[in-house]
């Protein structure tokens, strides 16, 4: 059955709270994102607080972080949370990687395969007595002696899901993650041309199938009870479709609608700082392809008609406010619909 997942704008001063009003609005799970804060805080307290719910990073950047430490972090979580906890990663940007956090960026698909397998020898050592014997082009890990290993987890191991976009670590989550994490940057031609048979080459390099595998889809929602509401929500998405319009690594479901042309001219504002022109270069086209748009009691079916049955897991990308109790009545239209 789908499970939808909210995303978590929560902090630890206010992710109690947070979490509970998202429950009780009827997700799933809920995701975090690697922000101004840390991705895997907040997600012990909504564990704690509204236990039902599935918790995740939705993605933590994997690079900055030793494979050790991800498994330690996983394990607690997913001993903590009965089971409910899945790592989700990503590689973020090389601007990033190299001048924000200080680390190298090359090869991201490949460092990326190391890092999952690295994390998973891991759990394969806590969990099934392997020995710790990962030696990879980028992380070598060897060693580990009783006290440092926390035993088998009574909930078994914690899925890995990848958060990719461009085709080689879309074939990388195929091969060697338990799931993927599909950008909410992300149209119906994207998805079918050219994520999925990525996705579908790396199950086959690795002998795998579909079933167990995990699709967890971001999708883009603009909705309000409103006009003024969804208007308000239109022009906060429009900015963000216009922040990623920049990036040249989000150019490949663009082109996959004809807008690759877009991206140059996003970047150039830029570098020039305007910023706030970006959601101008935004037109009808572009934003009915990658944002769902429409009244409340319509975007159950809207989800449908540009998802089907392929997701596991819909994480809604919504950032705007919306009244407390909002998304019930849509979140229980949209696994009906489904």
């Amino acid at each position: 059955m789908l499970k939808i997942d909210a995303p978590f704008y929560a902090t630890v001063a206010n992710a109690a709270d947070e979490a509970k009003r998202l429950a009780a609005d009827g997700f799933d799970g809920v995701y975090t994102l690697e922000g101004s804060s840390d991705p895997f805080f907040p997600l012990l307290l909504a564990s704690e607080h509204a236990p039902q719910l599935d918790i995740s990073t939705g993605i933590a950047v994997a690079f900055p972080r030793n494979p050790s430490h991800l498994a330690y972090q996983s394990w607690d979580l997913h001993k903590f949370s009965k089971g409910k906890f899945l790592l989700g990663l990503g590689s973020q940007i090389k601007t990033h990687i190299e001048n924000r956090f200080g680390c190298e960026f090359s090869r991201p698909a490949a460092r990326m395969r190391e890092h999952i397998l690295a994390t998973k020898a891991f759990f394969d050592c806590w969990q099934d007595g392997t020995r710790l014997n990962f030696q990879g082009e980028f992380t070598r890990h060897t060693l580990m002696t009783p006290m440092f290993n926390p035993g088998a987890n009574p909930y078994g191991k914690p899925p890995i899901l990848l958060g990719a976009l461009g085709p080689k670590m879309t074939e990388v989550a195929g091969e060697v993650a338990d799931g993927i994490i599909m950008h909410p940057f992300n149209n119906q031609a994207f998805i079918e041309q050219h994520a999925l048979p990525a996705v579908r080459k790396g199950l086959a390099k690795a002998g795998r199938d579909e079933s167990g595998f995990i699709m967890s889809l971001g999708a883009m929602i603009a909705t309000g009870e409103t006009e003024e509401a969804m208007q308000a929500a239109k022009a906060s998405i429009k900015g963000l479709l216009g922040f990623y319009a920049s990036t040249p690594a989000y150019i490949p479901p663009m082109d996959a609608i004809g807008y690759a042309d877009l991206q140059p001219e996003a970047n150039r504002l830029t570098k020039e700082g305007k910023w706030d022109q970006l959601s101008a270069l935004i037109d009808d086209t572009f934003f009915e392809a990658f944002c769902i748009y429409d009244e409340p009691q319509n975007i159950a079916a809207r989800v449908a008609a540009k998802y089907g049955a392929l997701p596991d897991r819909l994480s809604l990308y919504t950032p705007y406010a919306t009244p407390e109790g909002f998304w019930k009545p849509i979140i229980q239209q949209i696994k009906g619909a489904v």
